[in-house]
């Protein structure tokens, strides 16, 4: 019997018999696959904001997956019975619950958006529709379910697009970990990749480090290569290199949040990886689920960028302290890559082009009329 790749795991599922939210814990990845699971809303922030999760779709999911076991949790606290309890007292610790998963990170806006879908469904079953307690628990499973089954069709969706813009044998540069492991399957920005590899395109792939939580190096480098995908890990400082020598083809990068005039934030990096493509001539796309768009945000200049600790730069992945004691660390987690850097952002929906603030509005009108299958 074969060996378990990495790829043969849930990134993040639910067990509704243990009431718990079941993940990788990345931070151990690649050394060690540990499955951890979340049962209070504690562990959940948490595993959040140390990077268990990561990734702007797995967060979203797992918060999804979160707030209904904290909604089950709420009955259970109560101590009576589900159909004796009040939904107005109900609701109002759900929504606290809510606030505060949605504290855990900051920038990535899929976390908001599913906690927000979350409580939209809550509200419309109590208030609107005078559902019990056990039918609105019910009504909270299936969108959570439905969030994570959601999350496949869309990044399917994103790499049969993606894979229009490139063709065989081309070399991809990627940034950060926008693949199976930040999503339900396939990635968003790796969906491409995966889909060629799939279909024989053969693509060499090229995948920065992404300092300082080396993402590239211990995630992205590491499914690509259990997925027998051709990939050459390289540090950050070296993409310029490799498209001088004209090896890169097209670059695709994940995000976290979109604004509306196009301009993307993804994991810091990305926005000198968008410049040196522009000086070289290498295509940049952006590959994000509709989600990530957020439209109440006009420019990237709105986005607020979450600042992480010190040692995340100076000791972490050293056996020894690798800078001086007492040096001022700067360490966003976040950049913004200006819309005029992006050849285009890809999305279940389409391909938008510039200008972006009138393509992204096209998608956003297609999904209102559409619907998504």
């Amino acid at each position: 019997m074969s060996e378990k790749s990495i790829l043969d795991y849930e990134t993040v599922e639910l067990d509704d018999c243990d009431n718990s939210v079941v993940i990788i814990d990345q931070t151990r990845l690649p050394g060690k696959t540990e499955i951890i699971r979340l049962h209070t809303a504690q562990e959940i922030w948490d595993a959040i904001y140390l990077l268990k999760v990561r990734g702007a779709p797995a967060i979203g999911v797992s918060a999804a997956f979160g707030i209904y076991v904290l909604a089950k949790n709420i009955v259970k606290e109560t101590g009576g019975k589900e159909e004796n309890i009040e939904f107005e007292a109900f609701y109002e610790e759900f929504h606290n619950q809510k606030e505060y998963l949605n504290s855990a990170r900051p920038t990535a806006v899929n976390l908001s958006w599913a906690l927000n879908r979350m409580e939209r469904v809550c509200l419309r079953a109590g208030r609107e529709d005078g559902r019990s307690i056990p039918e609105i628990l019910e009504i909270l499973r299936r969108e959570a379910v439905e969030i994570k089954e959601e999350d496949i069709r869309v990044c399917k969706a994103i790499g049969e697009y993606g894979l229009s813009l490139v063709k065989p044998g081309d070399g991809i540069l990627t940034h950060c970990n926008a693949g199976q492991l930040a999503t339900c399957k396939y990635g968003t920005a790796t969906a491409p990749i995966y889909l060629g590899y799939e279909r024989g395109y053969h693509f060499k792939v090229f995948a920065d480090e992404t300092r300082p939580l080396l993402q590239g190096a211990r995630l992205t480098a590491y499914e690509l290569h259990s997925a027998g995908v051709d990939v050459t890990l390289i540090c950050d400082n070296m993409s310029a290199m490799v498209m001088k020598n004209g090896w890169i083809n097209a670059v695709f990068v994940g995000c976290d949040r979109v604004a509306a005039n196009g301009d993307a934030a993804n994991k810091i990096g990305t926005s000198v990886v968008a410049a040196v493509a522009k000086h070289y001539g290498v295509p940049f796309y952006v590959c994000a689920p509709t989600s990530t768009i957020d439209f109440q945000t006009p420019s990237g200049a709105e986005i607020k960028i979450e600042q992480r600790p010190a040692e995340e730069v100076t000791e972490m992945w050293y056996k020894e302290r690798m800078a001086p004691q007492g040096v001022k660390v700067f360490n966003p987690a976040f950049d913004v890559t200006d819309h005029e850097l992006i050849t285009a952002i890809v999305t279940e929906y389409g391909i938008a082009r510039a200008p972006f603030k009138e393509s992204l509005e096209k998608i956003r009108q297609k999904k209102l009329t559409r619907g998504f299958t």
